[in-house]
């Protein structure tokens, strides 16, 4: 069996906008979600920005019951709870009846870290001798399931229900991950994504790094800067991105509006061997991961148009355009358009594959490229590879026809996935 695999849901909480228009409208006009954080000037580090959706308490009041909301001290859980269930709503699907779950619908939702804030609570109350005040949801806030147990009480999904973690190619896996069990019949329709907590408990290991640019506390918006001469290190980020995947016949039988196909994908790791290691990319591994992607969606290198790259701000970006111009064989202005979503969200961690993907397809559903900022003046290494006009710096009219979406993580793993503009004569 091989089913066709269509997006039929969006949702997302993203740094620079939270909900589908929100993000859509900061995206198309450059608009940085990336803010000085006093929190982490009080802790002395040396970045104190960051992008972090802004969340507010009446609005986790129309996602979370009273009883959830009580003790609830996870962001990436409200992040991912926030997107998934905007996804859900987007695809125009119900939550399932209390009594019967959906058996045809599942789940991959991944992470990082998540529900680091309430384990720091719960290590405080435990050695103070206060293990009876964790509370009763301090377990499901803190497992790495827990994004992905939440969103199946909530939605009532009764296939495969589970949480992936590839440090930042999670949400790009997750999706590829669900793409593969539906086209194998196993499900109708998965809700897959990623979301990533906030805070200098998940950004600290990063400042110590020094892999964090620290000279742009005062222009926050400027900091995060892909492709570019003078890019100096990630600005790190956090939120989540939903996406609901569906069989074609599924989303034909109910008439769903279909962003766009997800004709293939594939996952790789370098082994940390060669040039690869925990913090950089096999560039071998890297491009056989897009052409294994190319091949198990059946798109000829020419045929893609659009890139949405991994692309952080640091000095792995030239390596990066290489990598494309290599594998894909093109240069100069037959390079496909690409930008990076980093420069206006920061780096998300295991979120940024989802966020990503969220951004791709609203490409799709909106005739657009959305502009890449602060990345003039562009590094003089990708300039010989690309050339600048495929790199656009303002948002862009344009029908994207293939999309690739790559994401490169810690530890040597790699993830791509394809999308393809669908109309309503590709329903053969």
């Amino acid at each position: 069996m091989n089913n066709r695999v269509v997006v039929t849901g969006l949702g997302v909480c993203a740094p620079n906008g939270v909900g589908l228009t929100n993000f859509y409208n900061a995206l198309y006009n450059g608009n940085s979600g990336i803010r000085f954080q006093q929190e982490l000037a009080d802790l002395d580090f040396g970045c104190q920005i960051a992008g972090k959706p802004s969340v507010s308490t009446a609005l986790m009041e129309n996602y979370f019951t009273p009883l959830q909301l009580k003790g609830l001290n996870s962001s990436g859980i409200v992040y991912g709870v926030l997107a998934g269930t905007d996804a859900w709503m987007d695809a125009g699907l119900q939550k399932a009846d209390r009594l019967e779950p959906s058996w045809d619908s599942g789940i991959v939702f991944g992470t990082g870290l998540l529900g680091v804030d309430k384990l720091k609570e719960a290590i405080q109350l435990i050695d103070n001798h206060n293990c009876r005040r964790l509370g009763s949801n301090s377990v499901m806030q803190t497992m790495a399931s827990g994004i992905s147990a939440y969103l199946a009480g909530i939605l009532g999904c009764g296939n495969q229900v589970t949480s992936n973690s590839s440090a930042c190619a999670t949400g790009t896996e997750a999706v590829i991950m669900g793409m593969e069990r539906i086209r194998c019949g196993k499900a109708y329709r998965m809700l897959v994504g990623s979301c990533n907590d906030s805070g200098p408990y998940i950004w600290g290991g990063f400042d110590a790094m020094r892999i964090l640019p620290s000279s742009y506390n005062d222009s926050p918006h400027m900091g995060s800067r892909p492709m570019s001469k003078n890019a100096s290190g990630f600005v790190p980020g956090s939120g989540a991105g939903a996406l609901v995947l569906e069989s074609l016949s599924s989303a034909l039988e109910r008439g769903a509006y279909i962003y766009a196909e997800v004709l293939g994908g594939a996952v790789n790791s370098g082994g940390q061997r060669g040039s690869g290691s925990m913090t950089a990319p096999n560039r071998e591994a890297v491009q056989r991961c897009i052409l294994d992607a190319l091949f198990d969606a059946k798109i000829k290198k020419e045929e893609v148009d659009v890139i949405n790259g991994h692309l952080t701000a640091t000095s792995k970006d030239v390596e990066e355009i290489a990598n494309w111009a290599e594998t894909l064989d093109r240069y100069g202005k037959d390079f496909p358009l690409i930008n990076s979503t980093k420069g206006i969200t920061g780096h998300c961690l295991a979120a940024s594959g989802s966020i990503e993907c969220v951004a791709s397809l609203l490409q799709f559903q909106q005739e657009v490229v959305f502009g890449n900022i602060n990345c003039d003046p562009l590094h003089p290494e990708i300039t010989k590879l690309c050339h600048p006009s495929r790199i656009p710096l303002k948002t862009i009219a344009y029908k994207p026809n293939v999309t690739a979406k790559a994401s490169f993580g810690f530890g040597d793993v790699n993830a791509c996935v394809i999308f393809k503009s669908y109309k309503k004569t590709d329903d053969g």
